[in-house]
C-alpha cells in the first residue's frame, strides 16, 4: 500500500491558511466570547483531519502508474548503472554530439528527471541534441552500504571515464541536489575531463541559513548513529527529516489532492511525483554519517574542510565552467545553501548564476520548468567549447 510523503510542493490550489480566519475569529470573539474562538478553531482542524485523510485514501487506491521505458544500459558497476538517453531521439545519436553526465541525488531515485514524457528534463535535453547519460544509483548492496562519499566520487570518476570514452571527448557534467555536491568533488578532482559543470539545487554551505532545519541539526548525531548501526539510513527516517522541513505540507498537498479531477493530467502527475517521493533509497550508513555530521553539523563543504581522497574539495580552486541555479522557493536546499557555490570570491571560478522562482521539485517538473530552468540549462550546456578529454581511460 502507497503511503502518502510530506516532501513535494504543492502548487496553487492549497486550503486556506489559519490566518485567513482571524477575522471571523475575532468577530466571533466580540460577538459571542472566546468560546466561539474555540469551537471555530476546532472546526477547521477536523475539517482540514477529514481533507488530509480522504486526499492520502485517494493516492493509496489509485492505479496510476508511471509507463515509459527506461533507455538501455551501457555501463554498471555494484548497483550503479549508466542509462543511455541519446537512444530516446534520433538528433541525440548524431556525430559530434555533447555528452552529459547528469547525477540525481543518492537519496531520492532519478524519476523525477523523467516523469512522463511532456515533464522529462532528459528526454527534452535529447530532443535538443544533447545526449545524457543518466546515473542511477540503485539501492545499495553488502559492499556499498559501506561507502563514504569519496567511494561513490570514486565511482562517479569511473563512469566519467566511461562516457567520455564514448563521446572522444569531455562530456558535460549535470548534478541535481545532492548529486550536485558530488558533482563539484568531481570537477575538482577531473577538472580536464569535464568540460562544463551545471548544478541545479546543489546544497553547499550548509551553515548560511538554518532556517527549518533544527530537527535535522539536532538528530544529526543520533540518526548516525543509528545509521553507524544498522549500516544505512532507512528511507522512513529520511522521509521524517523532510517532513521536518514543513510539517503542514501533507495538508496542504493532499488537500489540493482531493480536490481534483481523478482522471486530470495534473492529478496522474501528482500520483507519479508521490510514487517517486515515497520510492527512495536507504543512505549508506557512512555516507549518511558524514552528511548528517560534517555536512549538516560541522559545515565542511561550506568552510572548505570537505575530503574526498584524501584531499580538500575547494570551489575557489575550480576553474572548469559552472552554471549555478538557485530555486528561491526551495525548502529542501536553502537558497542561500546552494547559493555559495556563485559567490565570486569564494565559490567557483568561472561560474554563472541564475536565480529561479520556482522550487526543489518545481524546477523540474512543474509547468514553468521547460520555460524558466530546462531551456537556460540547455542553452547553457549547448554553448560550452568542445573540449577533448587528454585522458579517457581509467
Amino acid at each position: 500500500m502507497k503511503q502518502g510523503s510530506p516532501s513535494s510542493n504543492p502548487a496553487a490550489g492549497a486550503p486556506d491558511s489559519l490566518t485567513a480566519l482571524l477575522p471571523e475569529i475575532a468577530a466571533l470573539e466580540a460577538k459571542a466570547g472566546a468560546g466561539q474562538f474555540e469551537q471555530a478553531l476546532q472546526r477547521e482542524i477536523r475539517r482540514r483531519q477529514v481533507r488530509l485523510a480522504d486526499g492520502v485514501l485517494a493516492y493509496q487506491r489509485n492505479d496510476v502508474q508511471r509507463t515509459l521505458i527506461d533507455p538501455p544500459s551501457v555501463w554498471r558497476e555494484g548497483n550503479t548503472r549508466l542509462l543511455d538517453y541519446g537512444t530516446t531521439n534520433r538528433t541525440a545519436r548524431r556525430r559530434g554530439t555533447r555528452a552529459v553526465l547528469v547525477v540525481p541525488s543518492l537519496i531520492n531515485r532519478w524519476e523525477v528527471l523523467d516523469l512522463t514524457q511532456e515533464k522529462s528534463l532528459l528526454r527534452t535535453m535529447a530532443v535538443a541534441g544533447l545526449r545524457p547519460y543518466l546515473v542511477d544509483w540503485g539501492t545499495p548492496d553488502a559492499e556499498e552500504r559501506g561507502f563514504d562519499t569519496t567511494a561513490y566520487v570514486a565511482r562517479l570518476e569511473r563512469a566519467l571515464a566511461f562516457v567520455a570514452k564514448r563521446a572522444r571527448r569531455a562530456p558535460a557534467v549535470l548534478g541535481y541536489c545532492m548529486g550536485g555536491t558530488l558533482t563539484v568533488a568531481l570537477a575538482a578532482r577531473k577538472p580536464r575531463r569535464v568540460a562544463g559543470l551545471a548544478l541545479m539545487a546543489a546544497p553547499w554551505d550548509f551553515h548560511a541559513d538554518r532556517t527549518g532545519h533544527a530537527f535535522l541539526l539536532s538528530m544529526g548525531p543520533v540518526l548516525a548513529e543509528v545509521a553507524d548501526k544498522v549500516g544505512e539510513l532507512p528511507v522512513d527516517i529520511l522521509q521524517t527529516l523532510f517532513w521536518s522541513l514543513d510539517p503542514w505540507l501533507a495538508v496542504k498537498k493532499f488537500s489540493r489532492f482531493i480536490g481534483m479531477d481523478p482522471k486530470s493530467e495534473h492529478a496522474r502527475e501528482f500520483i507519479l511525483l508521490e510514487d517517486w517521493l515515497n520510492g527512495g533509497a536507504p543512505l549508506a550508513g557512512p555516507t549518511a554519517r558524514e552528511c548528517l555530521v560534517d555536512w549538516y553539523g560541522n559545515n565542511t563543504t561550506g568552510s572548505n574542510k570537505w575530503v574526498v581522497a584524501g584531499r580538500r574539495v575547494v570551489p575557489a580552486k575550480i576553474k572548469v565552467p559552472s552554471l549555478v541555479m538557485i530555486p528561491s522557493g526551495d525548502r529542501i536546499v536553502p537558497p542561500l545553501s546552494a547559493a555559495a557555490l556563485a559567490d565570486p570570491k569564494k565559490g567557483l571560478k568561472n561560474a554563472r548564476r541564475i536565480d529561479l522562482p520556482l522550487g526543489h521539485i518545481g524546477m523540474v517538473v512543474s509547468g514553468r520548468a521547460r520555460e524558466l530552468c530546462w531551456t537556460p540549462l540547455i542553452e547553457w550546456i549547448s554553448a560550452l567549447p568542445a573540449r577533448r578529454s587528454r585522458v579517457v581511460t581509467g
